[in-house]
């Protein structure tokens, strides 16, 4: 057992860090929510997500940068002080990856948005409303079981978003002719895909987390 968790014995509940991480992914959560609600909206209505994603981008860094002071003010930490940055930080790369596709599809002006489109942003709003299950439950880390099932959801997810893009990439490259759509429709579903990836870079961290206090 390393220092820091014996000093856990003696110290009062956690009142600094969970709540910035909760903040995280209540705004990771809703930055999902805006990106699918625009990919199903009309064109004229996009502009008010794109400006909301921007807004919650910004905000989310913020909650990052204190998550980063107040690793610097603590010599007490809920669990290890690398994995507080791993995790921060993982659900900081999530949030980047929905904003770069997001600002994509508005530099491009992507005006056709494809089922696949539509299907990434769904299957990244699953796996975020997962990364928040999962922050709660760390709040018990010794409820391995539990976390570790929803890390295997988000991870199911991953696959699922790869299978999605893969396919997409193909159905592009077998049908659209002009090359920069080509290019426009593939940075997007990159962008989502990657979104996924960081899903289950989060889900790794609080998993990891669980079995070094479980």
């Amino acid at each position: 057992m390393n220092l820091n968790a014996v000093f856990q014995f003696f110290v009062p509940k956690d009142t600094k860090f969970f709540p910035l991480f909760e903040s995280a992914t209540q705004h990771l959560v809703l930055m999902a929510t805006t990106l699918h609600e625009a990919v199903n909206a009309s064109k004229s209505e996009r502009e008010a997500y794109w400006k909301k994603i921007e807004e919650l981008e910004l905000e989310l860094e913020d909650i990052a940068h204190k998550a980063h002071l107040e690793l610097s003010r603590n010599f007490i930490t809920p669990f290890d002080r690398e994995d507080i940055y791993s995790l921060i930080k993982s659900i900081d790369n999530v949030a980047d990856n929905m904003h770069g596709a997001a600002s994509r599809m508005k530099l491009y002006q992507v005006e056709k948005i494809t089922k696949s489109i539509r299907k990434l942003t769904e299957i990244n709003l699953e796996a975020c409303q997962l990364i928040q299950v999962g922050i709660q439950q760390l709040k018990d880390p010794k409820n391995r079981k539990a976390i570790k099932d929803t890390c295997k959801q988000i991870n199911k997810l991953e696959s699922k978003s790869d299978m999605v893009f893969d396919k997409a990439v193909a159905d592009i490259f077998e049908n659209e002719t002009d090359a920069k759509n080509i290019i426009k429709y593939k940075e997007v579903l990159s962008s989502l895909e990657m979104a996924t990836d960081k899903c289950k870079t989060v889900s790794n961290v609080m998993e990891q987390i669980s079995v070094k206090h479980s």
